[in-house]
């Protein structure tokens, strides 16, 4: 995440425990300390904030690791806070698990610390299981620098609702899915950011770098980390097609593992729905269609219409585990 300053939903700055450092307000594309270090937040901040209708002070990344430290050892109290509204804890889960993204990518020799990653799994299957409205009221607090980090938890988020509806898999399953799915992407921290930012058509010798993410991925991650298999797969192969027109293998129905099924078509759905700043592009029905029709024979249709019945019916589910 480098240069860019990090979003913190107003609702997170608790008064007298969060740490002590410079808040800032957004003003275009610039920054403006709004709070010192070593002054205190207070209740009447936050109020008057809301008031104005600001959501989010930012805080520079020289402080990240400090707050990412804070937010993820906190973020199961604040979701057990019956006081707190779910919109409120949409953010918190929310917010947590972008930054912990984006550390992650940011500084990949940190993906080997798995009781992190299990951690924030837990808090995010806590959250799901306790709001029957969590697809729609998870809220995105990013710019388009952020969007490889957002996208990861939305795909996180619905491959692990889609999971709790197709199959019955022990709490420690679903934490491999959750990991796998929210690492799905890492490979891409072997490519160029301007490949990754780039509009328009890519050549074909940019289209190959880009295919090789979930390979590199998958090395990287096997080497270095105790990832299990599941996870593993999830990240190698979510790119695969059940038609054998995916990569990085080419596999095909069945050799496709059921948990890189289902994420490939949680990415997939993910990249027609939200745009490079976070905002909802196609309506979920016209992009069941396309995956339904015009990709026909790509994705596991009892699993698009798993997915069906979430995106399009979401209170009708039963909780997760």
């Amino acid at each position: 995440m480098g240069e860019f300053y990090v979003p913190i939903s107003i609702e997170s700055i608790e008064t007298n425990i969060f740490p002590d450092v410079a808040l800032y307000l957004k003003s275009g594309t610039n920054y403006v300390l709004y709070k010192s270090h070593g002054r205190d937040f207070s209740l009447r901040d936050a109020e008057r904030l809301m008031e104005n209708k600001v959501d989010f002070l930012y805080i520079s990344p020289g402080d990240q690791e400090l707050i990412n430290e804070f937010m993820e050892s906190n973020a199961e109290r604040m979701l057990r806070d019956e006081a707190l509204e779910n919109r409120v804890k949409g953010k918190i889960i929310y917010q947590t698990s972008v930054n912990f993204v984006g550390d992650i990518f940011d500084n990949p020799d940190k993906v080997g610390d798995f009781d992190r990653s299990k951690r924030l799994v837990e808090n995010l299957l806590l959250y799901l299981s306790d709001d029957k409205q969590a697809l729609s009221s998870l809220e995105t607090v990013m710019t388009h620098n952020y969007h490889t980090f957002v996208h990861s938890l939305q795909v996180a988020a619905l491959s692990l609702l889609i999971h709790s509806e197709a199959y019955l898999l022990s709490r420690s399953e679903m934490v491999d899915v959750g990991i796998g799915s929210l690492l799905h992407d890492f490979g891409k921290t072997f490519v160029a950011p301007e490949l990754l930012t780039k509009t328009g058509r890519f050549t074909d010798r940019e289209l190959n770098i880009l295919r090789r993410h979930p390979e590199e991925g998958y090395k990287f991650l096997k080497e270095k980390t105790r990832l299990s298999e599941v996870s593993l797969s999830i990240i190698r192969n979510h790119h695969e097609r059940n038609n054998g027109s995916g990569f990085p293998q080419g596999l095909k129905g069945t050799q496709i593992p059921r948990s890189a099924q289902v994420a490939a078509i949680c990415d997939l759905y993910c990249t027609l729905t939200i745009d490079q700043a976070g905002h909802k592009t196609l309506p979920s029905h016209f992009a069941l269609h396309i995956m339904k029709q015009e990709m026909k024979g790509s994705f596991n249709e009892r699993l698009l219409d798993i997915l069906e019945i979430l995106v399009c019916a979401e209170d009708s589910r039963p909780p997760l585990l």
